[in-house]
């Protein structure tokens, strides 16, 4: 369990952690201090109420602080400053790759795919020992190229795949067309390609400086390479406050967004599918079941993560598109009109979805919340590869953003687009992230569902299929990042990986049978803030990353 003492060996990392609980508490306190509303009697809230109603003012200040806007010349409304950051740190790195997103998609398939497998075999090793570092007293040395690793090339991606496909790529996409039109879809996939660039710059980096114990455990992410490489720069102290912070952030995105909103969808998904109660047991038993399943598969570290996900990825994808082209298949006629909305809707769109940047934002905003380009989530699972290369790894992860937005993401816009052929309701008509069909308000799933449902009647149990792989596949991954950022605040002992894996798997549970709709935005709001350590490190260290891309390009003999 976590005891005193693995806490207060990382004295530093203690106090950043309760500096940020101080943070949200003095939040709170500010909140109370305004004219409380009228509120219901406490008496007659459940409990999970209470629990949601004494957490919001928390997690509002904190979500005022990771979502800060700005104004933007010619835009009525200011914008989050994370977006910005996100597309524009996006679009930099697309230039200074060379368009590296376009250029390298053809080998990262040749790469997955093994054909430059040998390059490994025959590479000239690097000795062990070449750079060491003192982390916390400790000599931990960075690994850079004697192929040691966990996983395959394909696993890594799958396992970084299954941890940003998820409902966001059902529900997420159907609320962001239906409230900016058809040409959302076209800067959703813009935004998506240049999202693959920052992709490679963070997977690179990650393989770079990840650490491997002597038993071939592999740890790496965000938290070492922020470390590691502004001690390269002469920014250790700077680094290390950084790799804390994105750890910190790391740790609550992996308990709600990446833990209880998947439970919890997949939990209403089954009692909605198989008429049990929301407010009987069902829930718990349901979370039950499925902190059992993932704790099966996550007890066995990243090696038994990876197996698992590289058969339900491919899986759950392949069936969700499949289900998704025989929706376009079936209306091949109005295929032409539904792209012709798309474009016209991307530069002129129709009055009321808030002009060409209103149009811009949603399609930019989810696919940068859907593929967490730049969030540094994903370098954690590309870490643990088998490749003497780190660039490799990146040019593999150029797949990742392809694979979440370019495809799925695209695939679930056309057809809703496709379903409002007939205007069964109207564009931007949203309230609540809801519109109106036939005086039913429908939203994400639900909308979802509707739009193939009626094409393909009884979808909603393959829907419910498709729901319970990708949050089971999703809380799988998350685990793994939340766990090695667990690791590097309290130590790789036994104990403090299993306080981890116990936590989770609690979580699992009550995210199933309650719904804590502020603890989950919270957890939202702590993934976006992983975006400022992890891109502040990305900006610094990217000549770094040219220089890993040329030795790999020399030795594939693509210079």
């Amino acid at each position: 369990m976590l005891t005193p003492t693995l806490i207060f060996r990382h004295p530093l990392r203690l106090v950043l952690l309760l500096a940020v609980v101080l943070m949200m508490g003095t939040g709170e306190a500010w909140a109370q201090s305004e004219e409380p509303a009228a509120a219901p009697a406490e008496s007659s809230l459940g409990l999970d109420q209470q629990v949601d109603q004494l957490f919001k003012p928390i997690a509002d200040t904190w979500g005022g602080i990771v979502f800060f806007t700005v104004p933007v010349p010619g835009m009525e409304s200011p914008l989050p400053f994370v977006l910005i950051l996100l597309v524009l740190g996006a679009a930099f790195f697309t230039i200074v790759f060379g368009f590296i997103n376009v250029r390298l998609l053809p080998l990262a398939i040749q790469v997955v795919s093994g054909k430059y497998d040998e390059i490994e075999k025959q590479g000239q090793d690097i000795p062990k020992h070449v750079e060491v570092y003192e982390v916390d007293g400790d000599l931990v040395d960075t690994i850079r190229d004697e192929g040691e690793g966990e996983v395959s090339h394909f696993q890594a991606l799958a396992t970084a795949v299954s941890g940003t496909v998820g409902l966001g790529n059902i529900a997420g996409v159907a609320v962001a067309v239906a409230t900016g039109g058809p040409g959302a879809t076209f800067w959703m996939i813009v935004c998506g390609l240049l999202g693959m660039s920052t992709k490679f710059v963070e997977c690179t980096l990650g393989v770079k400086y990840r650490d491997v114990d002597d038993d071939g455990t592999v740890h790496g992410g965000p938290m070492y390479y922020l470390h590691k490489g502004f001690a390269d720069l002469g920014l250790k102290p700077v680094g290390k406050v950084l790799a804390i912070l994105f750890s910190i952030f790391c740790i609550g995105g992996s308990f709600g967004g990446g833990n209880a909103f998947q439970a919890n969808q997949a939990a209403q998904q089954i009692q909605s599918l198989m008429g049990l109660s929301a407010n009987g047991s069902s829930g718990t038993i349901i979370g039950l079941v499925m902190a059992a399943l993932v704790a099966t598969v996550i007890i066995g570290g990243i090696k038994r993560i990876a197996k698992v996900t590289e058969k339900v990825v491919p899986l759950m994808a392949i069936m969700y598109c499949l289900a998704a082209i025989v929706i376009i298949l079936m209306n091949v006629d109005k295929v032409p009109w539904a792209i012709g909305e798309i474009l016209s809707g991307a530069f002129t769109p129709a009055a009321g979805l808030g002009g060409l940047m209103g149009v811009m934002i949603q399609g930019f905003q989810r696919a940068a919340f859907s593929n967490e380009a730049g969030a540094g989530s994903a370098p954690i699972a590309h870490s643990a590869v088998k490749t003497k290369y780190p660039a490799s790894e990146g040019i593999v992860a150029l797949l990742e953003p392809f694979i979440d937005t370019v495809v799925i993401c695209t695939m679930t816009a056309i057809v809703i687009v496709l379903f409002n052929s007939e205007a069964s309701f109207v564009w931007g008509a949203v309230e609540s992230k809801k519109v109106l069909i036939e005086g039913v308000p429908l939203g994400g799933v639900d909308l979802t569902s509707a739009a193939f449902d009626s094409v393909l009647p009884g979808f909603r149990y393959l829907l419910t299929i498709a729901i319970i792989l990708f949050a089971f596949s999703t809380m799988v991954s998350w685990s793994y990042y939340g766990l090695q950022s667990w690791k590097y605040l309290f130590g790789r002992s036994k104990a403090a990986d299993l306080s981890y894996k116990l936590l989770f798997c609690v979580v699992i549970v009550i995210g199933s049978a309650v719904s804590l709709g502020s603890v989950i935005d919270f957890s939202d709001a702590m993934i976006f803030a992983m975006v400022f350590p992890n891109m502040l490190g990305l900006f610094l260290l990217f000549p770094k990353v040219r220089q890993e891309l040329s030795a790999y390009l020399e030795a594939c003999g693509k210079r």
